[in-house]
């Protein structure tokens, strides 16, 4: 099991030139479709002059969400080179666009492969990579009475607090590194025989 992937901290910016042609290119760091999208719509608004905007986009820790567009260049001349780097650097949760601005002479589909894989990848070379933790998202309902004993477990397992509410009952909803999950089931299954109740509601769509 992996319990950690690759990604990007921030934005990155690249440029390959080819026969008057100018593709610029981007990197940043994505986690959902939506984002990927305001972020693509962004682009386009920033150089609306340009002919392209391909783009390719992986998204999930097992990485089982992308997509890549040539926008209007030939069939895989585009999108493909750029998904293609992305994976060559095993990322997820990442998207790359190039915009390209047509400068009179046409590359052909080898010219335009080799273009969009190259200013795809002066971006990630520029790109600070970075291995983060897989989590899972868990909610814990207790007694206000035993909130000492859930606040020594958030720190013993490092837990990232999302959101809380101390009521009679209360709440809180946490990540937890996935590489420690079993530990922390057995702490908790422990603190429930001798007297400390704690439910746990997973949230097994929401790893990140």
């Amino acid at each position: 099991m992996e319990y950690s992937y690759l990604t990007v901290a921030g934005r990155a910016n690249g440029l390959y030139k080819e026969k008057g042609s100018k593709f610029i290119s981007f990197v940043f760091p994505v986690t959902s479709e939506e984002e990927a999208k305001h972020q693509l719509e962004l682009l386009r608004k920033e150089y609306h002059d340009a002919r392209h905007h391909c783009f390719a986009w992986i998204i999930g820790t097992d990485k089982s969400l992308y997509r890549a567009s040539d926008d209007g260049e030939p069939n895989h001349s585009a999108g493909d080179p750029i998904l293609g780097q992305l994976r060559a650097k095993n990322l997820t949760n990442v998207m790359a666009v190039v915009v390209r601005y047509f400068g009179g002479t046409k590359l052909g589909v080898g010219g335009l492969i080799v273009a969009y894989r190259s200013a795809t990848q002066a971006a990630l070379e520029k790109s600070n990579i970075i291995e983060k933790e897989i989590e899972e998202i868990l909610t814990l309902r207790y007694d206000y009475a035993y909130t000492s004993e859930v606040m020594r477990l958030v720190k013993d397992y490092k837990l990232s607090i999302l959101t809380q509410d101390f009521q009679s009952e209360c709440m809180m909803r946490l990540a937890l590194r996935l590489r420690w999950k079993d530990e922390f089931l057995e702490k908790t299954k422990l603190l429930n025989v001798t007297g400390t109740p704690v439910n746990i509601e997973w949230d097994n769509n929401n790893l990140q």
